[in-house]
């Protein structure tokens, strides 16, 4: 048996040939349908999680639980694993070791195209998106069926994904129905487009896979090393069918996604639900442990993916982005994600977390742009349920991919400049004076045009004009004047004389 946590190259979490960031978050930008159906869809989704965590008055510890869980298992990581894998083994399953995404899919489709079976259902799993298992199965001659409803309408409007918990957040109702009524075969011809006639015809639609299927295929919220069990937590009862009715059950989990014992699992049953759908709990709650005869699959699979995890276990600074527990709380809240959608970051894992998460994955000069998609307003590090200091990470991997582009990057020679200018109280004060000119350019407060250098600003967001009043005026008119103003800057120079002399 293969090493646990194989030494394994970068992963393919981005979607290969994508725009960067900045080059995509302006054509986002230019969708205002895209735009409304992201504020309603993520205004509903924080409305719902703010009322049912308000009823919890340990909801502060219980995050500081999950995150105390999440730092010890990575700790441990490979006795953890050793003991998933012994445990699964002993209840008559089969552990693989996939040290990246190629590893992975030869060994899924393998799998599959051994019992002979040209379809497959799936459960909804962000990690196989992340590998391209699809691809990977269609290319082997096998059709996937997506069963969750949002994944069936990417998958039959030949789209992507653009949320980690409603990949199908950016459609409205109305293009739902055309999707079907396009590509759903035997579809009423006079669907309308109420929730419960689409999710009827979706229903219709995945009866029949559902009753013929061979092999189901899931991803995992959660595995307990200390039995062997698996855990999917889903909203439509489409898991359930897919992990019970199949012969073959194959399951493809991030290494990341362990949890030492049961007990662990009562802290997450919390924080989860309440964290992504707003629900106290969630409809289905779906356990299996290794194979069981006469009841379910016959035949059950784990397959432990690396695909960078290990790489990004490897930064003490940046590993904490392996706590998340794909609840996208962070991307309902974030005022990024909600004006330019999932799709800008050309990445599986969009928003806050994919910005830490993606660039580690794959490498941060693969996905450069996306620790700098954010504001830092930290709504992200709040609203996470297990204390992902996302914000810290962002600034982390911003100043890597600024040390590997070296002094030449625009950022760094702006944080130089900056640097000087502050170090000297006459430069700052000539630098204020200097930034009144900017009043100028201004428009109702605005200011929407810069020149080169400083239009890579303005070409994206407007800049704030400066105030008619310097904090240094407003200083000296409120100490009295001239000799006020001369009495106060004597101070303040000997104050930061006072404050260098210290610091050396």
């Amino acid at each position: 048996m293969a090493s646990p946590i194989p030494t394994a190259p970068r992963g393919v979490g981005h979607l290969r040939g994508e725009e960067p960031f900045p080059v995509a978050a302006r054509r986002a930008l230019a969708d205002p349908q895209l735009r409304r159906n992201l504020a309603r869809a993520t205004s509903t989704i924080r409305g719902k999680r703010a009322a049912v965590v308000a009823e919890l008055p340990d909801w502060e510890q219980l995050r500081t639980a999950g995150q105390a869980i999440k730092a010890h298992t990575l700790r441990h990581l490979d006795g953890y694993l050793t003991e998933l894998e012994r445990q699964v083994t002993a209840r008559g399953g089969t552990v693989h070791w996939a040290a990246d995404a190629s590893a992975a899919n030869q060994i899924v489709t393998g799998l599959v195209t051994a019992t002979g079976a040209g379809e497959v259902v799936k459960v909804k799993s962000i990690v196989t998106d992340e590998i391209g298992l699809n691809e990977a199965l269609a290319q082997a001659g096998v059709h996937a069926i997506e069963t969750d409803l949002a994944e069936l309408i990417v998958q039959l409007g030949r789209d992507r994904p653009s949320h980690i918990l409603v990949p199908a957040i950016h459609r409205n109702r109305a293009e739902i129905r055309d999707i079907f009524l396009r590509e759903m075969p035997g579809v009423d011809p006079g669907l309308t487009d109420s929730p419960a006639a689409l999710a009827e015809a979706a229903r219709r639609y995945l009866r029949r896979a559902f009753l013929s299927a061979q092999v189901g295929i899931s991803g995992a919220n959660f595995a307990i090393a200390e039995t062997g069990t698996l855990c999917v937590v889903e909203s439509e009862g489409n898991g359930r069918m897919c992990l019970t009715l199949p012969e073959t059950l194959i399951t493809v989990m991030g290494i990341e996604k362990l949890i030492p014992c049961w007990r662990d699992l009562e802290v997450f049953l919390q924080l989860l639900p309440r964290s992504s759908t707003g629900e106290r709990m969630n409809p289905y709650t779906s356990m299996w442990t290794g194979v069981t005869p006469g009841d379910g699959p016959q035949a059950f699979h784990l397959v432990l993916l690396d695909n960078g995890r290990t790489a990004t276990l490897a930064d003490p600074a940046g590993r904490q982005a392996l706590h998340c527990i794909r609840c996208s709380a962070c991307l309902n809240v974030c005022p990024v994600y909600e004006r330019t959608g999932g799709h800008a970051y050309g990445s599986v894992y969009p928003g806050p977390i994919g910005a830490v998460l993606s660039p580690q994955l794959t490498g941060v000069s693969d996905n450069a742009s996306l620790p700098f998609a954010s504001s830092l307003c930290g709504a992200c590090y709040d609203a996470c349920p297990v204390k992902i200091d996302i914000p810290s990470v962002l600034v982390h991997l911003r100043a890597r991919e600024v040390a590997a582009a070296g002094h030449a990057h625009p950022e760094a020679i702006t944080m130089a400049a900056a640097s000087w200018v502050m170090a000297s109280p006459a430069r700052w004060a000539a630098a204020q004076h200097a930034s009144r000119l900017g009043r100028v350019l201004g428009r109702a407060g605005r200011i929407r045009r810069l020149p080169p250098p400083l239009s890579g600003w303005t070409a994206a967001r407007d800049a704030p004009a400066p105030p008619a009043q310097t904090f240094r005026q407003w200083w000296q008119a409120e100490r009295g004047g001239a000799a006020g103003g001369r009495r106060a800057g004597r101070t303040r120079r000997q104050w930061w004389r006072a404050e260098r002399r210290g610091r050396q």
